[in-house]
């Protein structure tokens, strides 16, 4: 495998805009969801995180490999989510590959030399700096639909308890599943 483009979809009670990446990766709520990915520019997968799924091997190790070369819209976001994720399954992001403890304790994000953010790319063009934008200019077949935005709020972020709701302060996939399948092909 030579190149990996990634999307993922998140949830955590921390808010992303007035926080950061790094504070929404670190709160105990943190989950990645969706992991949608294209090898070497074959048929999307979407993994579903959030029902059970797991990540295949290859996948682990290519997120791992810096002769992989990762793509994302906003790669910096992937980055940082992805490590939080595989240090919770225990993979090891050190580096240096030398199992020394300093590199191996030091060592909380993955790599970014192999990441290639395609936001910057779009922006060193004169093109949007939102992914609604770029497809838009570029009049791309397949962009996210304006639907897509009520389901990421939907899942993403906390909902306000409610008697309606049952109280809760999460959507889970459980509590509508038409919408979760809905999400899962944005």
């Amino acid at each position: 495998m030579q190149t990996l483009s990634i999307d993922i979809e998140t949830y955590s009670d921390v808010n992303l805009s007035k926080c950061g990446v790094y504070k929404y990766a670190e709160s105990p709520d943190f989950e990645i969801l969706l992991f949608g990915y294209s090898a070497d520019g074959s048929e999307v997968t979407v993994i579903d995180l959030a029902q059970g799924e797991h990540l295949p091997q290859k996948i682990i190790d290519a997120l791992t490999d810096d002769t992989v070369i990762k793509w994302a819209f906003n790669a910096n976001f992937e980055r940082v989510c992805l490590s939080r994720y595989l240090r919770d399954l225990g993979v090891s992001l050190d580096p240096f590959h030398d199992n020394h403890p300093l590199s191996t304790e030091c060592a909380r994000f993955l790599n970014p030399e192999s990441w290639r953010c395609s936001m910057v790319w779009a922006a060193t063009m004169g093109l949007p700096l939102s992914l609604e934008g770029v497809g838009a200019v570029l009049g791309l077949e397949k962009q996210k639909l304006t639907e897509g935005k009520d389901l990421i709020k939907y899942f993403s972020v906390p909902c306000a308890p409610t008697k309606a709701n049952g109280g809760r302060t999460r959507n889970h996939p459980f509590h509508a599943p038409d919408k979760w399948e809905a999400f899962k092909k944005i």
